[in-house]
């Protein structure tokens, strides 16, 4: 077990801070091309970036990893979400306890790391994760002084799977207090509140664009509208959500089904009328909506805050849409309906009641009064290295190989260490109104 220490926190950096000048370096972003989550968390980290004098390079952890594996891991993952979700919430709850990664894990992580060290251009200054995989082979160079420069994991999901904190990661990035503190407990080191990068595009509809927005999509001019979205894939119980809001009366069901051309036929033919598949403009169409239902808890919510639509959890999808759910019901944020008999009644609350302000409030608070992650970044990168510095890599000094046996599973394992919880943030009733920073020893 890694010895970490007990030091009182340090402040967080203000959303004032001096942010980085032109010419600040290169930073590599690794997320994985699992869903569409992973891959907008490190576009948004991207733009943000380069708009503050970084060079960025995107790297795909499924690339990464021996030929095919990547996807051969990726497809058994959407698979068994399709057609096996029981047996993805067993296996995301086992692997959520253990306190190591198995050994075909660890070889095919192993696997990775040559790929990922070649991968990063010798001026990189830093490399952040948005994907847990990716993370769990940056940690494992840090630690073994293969990677000299530091190394950040994002974490892009409202609770945190044990196998998001890997140990020899300079910090890890939340989105808020709540996973900040899991992250915290599981012994992740420097666990910083940074908050959410969403497009901005994702702002609070004045009332002609609202109307705009609707015309453009076909929509009822005024019948309230439920956005129901279930990730690219269009995974769940989505056909049952979207006839059980429809028989509430309480709004309209509008549906996203992403990638899913089966499930928007199918939607279709059971009589909901406004279904859509990919979409390319979802600020347009949250700005038509008045609440978006969600069933993972992942990108489109944190959007959804940005654009000031309240947001309610219903018939998550296994592992992390449960865990996801449970997470944004305790930040306040989104209401978590487990009961169908509640959907009715909690939807008219959210629509019409104080409920649905107050969480606006906070989803609003999220994005306004965090710091944002380039300064928690740019913190630890220092200033810009001079021409003789180290590279940003040390390459073995033989190659080595690793035979792999075939792998099925899914994409979800598990690596946890036990800590006591420490942690300081301010939030007042209702109102997101500070920032969290966990400092812990030296891991590597």
């Amino acid at each position: 077990m890694v010895h970490r220490d007990n030091r009182a926190p340090e402040s967080t950096p203000s959303p004032s801070a001096a942010p980085p000048q032109c010419g600040a370096g290169r930073i590599a972003i690794i997320s994985a091309g699992v869903g569409a989550g992973h891959d907008g968390a490190a576009a948004g980290l991207a733009k943000l970036l380069t708009e503050h004098g970084y060079l960025v390079d995107r790297h795909d952890f499924l690339d990464l990893l021996p030929t095919g594996m990547g996807r051969l891991l990726c497809g058994a993952y959407h698979r068994m979400l399709t057609w096996m979700p029981e047996g993805y919430q067993r296996l995301y709850a086992a692997t959520d306890r253990a306190t190591r990664p198995g050994a075909l894990w660890r070889a095919l992580f192993r696997a990775a790391e040559q790929h990922t060290l070649r991968a990063l251009a010798p001026d990189t200054r830093a490399v952040v994760s948005t994907y847990p995989g990716a993370s769990q082979v940056l940690g494992a160079l840090r630690r073994r002084g293969k990677l000299t420069v530091p190394a950040f994991t994002y974490l892009t999901d409202f609770s945190v799977h044990t196998l998001w904190v890997a140990p020899g990661i300079d910090a890890h990035l939340a989105v808020h207090p709540v996973p900040a503190a899991q992250a915290h407990v599981q012994g992740a080191a420097a666990a910083t509140v940074v908050g959410p990068v969403t497009d901005a595009r994702f702002t609070p509809a004045t009332a002609g664009q609202r109307t705009a927005a609707r015309e453009r999509f076909a929509l009822p001019a005024d019948a309230p509208l439920a956005l129901l979205v279930a990730g690219s894939w269009g995974v769940g119980r989505v056909r049952r959500a979207a006839a059980e809001i429809r028989e509430t009366g309480v709004a309209v069901p509008v549906v996203v089904c992403g990638r899913n051309q089966a499930l928007t036929e199918e939607l279709r033919g059971d009589g909901i009328a406004h279904t859509f598949g990919w979409v390319d403009d979802m600020a347009g169409l949250m700005h038509a909506c008045d609440i978006l239902v969600q069933n993972a808890g992942g990108l489109t919510s944190l959007e959804a805050f940005a654009a000031g639509l309240p947001v309610a959890s219903y018939r998550c999808i296994p592992g992390h849409g449960h865990t996801n759910a449970a997470a944004l019901d305790e930040a306040g944020l989104a209401a978590w309906i487990r009961d169908p008999a509640d959907l009715g009644p909690v939807l008219a609350e959210i629509l019409h009641g104080p409920r649905g302000r107050a969480q606006r409030a906070v989803g609003l608070d999220l994005h306004r009064l965090a710091p944002g992650p380039v300064t928690a970044i740019a913190a630890r990168t220092g200033p810009h290295p001079a021409p003789d510095a180290q590279p940003a890599v040390r390459h073995f000094a033989g190659r080595r190989r690793i035979a792999l046996t075939a792998v099925t599973v899914a994409t979800t394992a598990c690596l946890g260490v036990a800590a006591p919880l420490a942690y300081t943030y301010n939030e007042t009733p209702g109102r997101f109104t500070a920032v969290a920073h966990y400092l812990d020893g030296d891991d590597r």
